[in-house]
C-alpha cells in the first residue's frame, strides 16, 4: 500500500461517558461519545482528547481509547441502501450519512489507532467475504429540542426481509489503490463512495462479512426511517475497532518453579 502522509494539528474535543442507546442497550464502545451540535451549528471543541488529522477533513483520533470520530450529515432517510456512509458528493442517493472527509483519511485514522486492514470481498474465482477487525459504529447527534441522542449505526438500517434493525457488524476491509500508468498518480478506490457499506464491494473501506449483493432487485437493506433524524442533521460517527486479544506466555522456568512441590 502506498505511503500516506497526513498533516496533523491538535484540536481538543469533549466526550461523554454514557453510551446507553435509546433502546436501553449499551453500545460496545468505551466513553466514545463526542459533543453534539444542532442542524445549523458547527460543534465547538472545548476539552482535550482528540487529534484532528487535517484541516480539510472532519476526522479525529483518540490514541488512548483507540477510536476514530468522523463528522457528517444525514443525506437520506428513506430508500434502499448500498452504503451506510459515503464521502460527500459521491453516493448520497444510496447512503444515510455523507461524511466531511476523504475516505483515505479515515483509513489512515483507523491505522493510527492500531487497526490492521484485512482484505475486501472477492468474487473470483469464488466468493469470499470481506476480512478484517470488527469495527463498532455509534452515531450521535442533537435532536430538534437540543437533547443528545445516540444509537448504534445498525439501528438506522433495516433488513428488508425481517423488517428489523441490521444485525451484522462491519469489518475493516481496507479498500485498495489504483495507479494511473500514464501519470503515476494513485487513487484510493473508496473515494468513489464505498466508505461504510452494506452491499459488498471490492472497493469498500468497511464492509459486512456476509454475502450482500448490490443488484437493484437483491438489496438486503433499507433506511430505518423512524430512527433517523431529519435530513441535514449534523452527526458524529464514532468508530471503535476491536482490540487485539493479548496472549500471555508463561516462561518455562517460572512455570516450573510455580508448579514445584
Amino acid at each position: 500500500m502506498a505511503c500516506i502522509v497526513i498533516f496533523v494539528w491538535m484540536t481538543p474535543l469533549a466526550f461523554c461517558c454514557d453510551t446507553t442507546t435509546r433502546d436501553g442497550t449499551t453500545a460496545q464502545t468505551d466513553s466514545t461519545e463526542p459533543p453534539q451540535n444542532n442542524l445549523n451549528n458547527t460543534p465547538k471543541f472545548e476539552q482535550k482528547g482528540l487529534i484532528r488529522l487535517s484541516k480539510e477533513d472532519q476526522v479525529w483520533i483518540d490514541l488512548r481509547r483507540k477510536l476514530v470520530v468522523v463528522e457528517g450529515k444525514v443525506c437520506l432517510r428513506k430508500g434502499q441502501l448500498e452504503m451506510f456512509a459515503c464521502p460527500k458528493q459521491t453516493k448520497e442517493h444510496e447512503s444515510i450519512v455523507a461524511v466531511d472527509s476523504k475516505a483515505y483519511v479515515i483509513h489512515t485514522a483507523l491505522l493510527a489507532v492500531g487497526a490492521k486492514a484485512g482484505s475486501p470481498v472477492k468474487f473470483v474465482p469464488q466468493y469470499e467475504v470481506a476480512q478484517g477487525p470488527k469495527v463498532t459504529i455509534l452515531v450521535t447527534w442533537l435532536d430538534a429540542k437540543g437533547k443528545r441522542q445516540k444509537m448504534r449505526a445498525q439501528e438506522w438500517i433495516k433488513n428488508v426481509k425481517t423488517k428489523q434493525a441490521m444485525r451484522e457488524h462491519w469489518v475493516f476491509a481496507g479498500s485498495g489503490f489504483w495507479t494511473d500508468e500514464t501519470t503515476g498518480e494513485q487513487w484510493y478506490y473508496a473515494e468513489g463512495g464505498e466508505l461504510i457499506c452494506v452491499s459488498n464491494f471490492p472497493s469498500a473501506l468497511l464492509d459486512i462479512p456476509i454475502k450482500s449483493s448490490d443488484g437493484a432487485d437483491q438489496l438486503l437493506f433499507e433506511a430505518y426511517t423512524e430512527n433517523i433524524p431529519p435530513k441535514g442533521t449534523r452527526v458524529h460517527l464514532v468508530l471503535k475497532p476491536e482490540a487485539k486479544k493479548r496472549t500471555t506466555f508463561l516462561e518455562p522456568d517460572k512455570h516450573k518453579r510455580e508448579n514445584s512441590p
